[in-house]
């Protein structure tokens, strides 16, 4: 097990960050334990991030566990993310500027500005701008 074991497992489950999902991922994948298997499981199965997923993937196949890689995700990365993204344009002034609709939803909802950006990876800012530009707001 590694030494620094509880805080690779934090580092994996932190929702603000897919790069440090990430990166624990690889960290942990050099440990096979029964602790680590869970934690790499529980990344493979629920990670809103294919990358991350698929580093899970890859170690738990080294483990020479019997696992499957989901397909990738279709659609919202995150349930709910249009009525998020419409309730974060709403909040600010009329005439707001692309950039101050990304930063309010950096600050606001990390957790869905990091699952998305990478997912979308290079692609990101087009996609949110494309994305915000198209929000009906009443």
């Amino acid at each position: 097990m590694p030494p620094d074991y509880e805080q690779l497992k934090a580092a994996a489950n932190r929702t603000s960050s897919w790069r440090e999902r990430l990166q624990a991922v690889e960290q942990l994948g050099q440990w096979k334990s029964e602790q680590v298997i869970d934690v790499l499981k529980y990344r493979l199965s629920s990670d809103s991030v294919f990358q991350v997923q698929e580093a899970a993937f890859r170690k738990l196949q080294a483990f020479g566990e019997p696992v499957q890689l989901p397909p990738k995700k279709k659609g919202e990365v995150i349930k709910g993310t249009a009525k998020i993204l419409t309730r974060i344009k709403k909040s600010l002034p009329e005439g707001h500027s692309f950039e101050e609709f990304k930063l309010k939803l950096s600050k606001m909802r990390l957790d869905v500005y990091d699952a998305y950006e990478g997912e979308k990876g290079a692609d990101f800012e087009q996609w949110l701008e494309q994305t915000w530009s198209s929000l009906a707001v009443k």
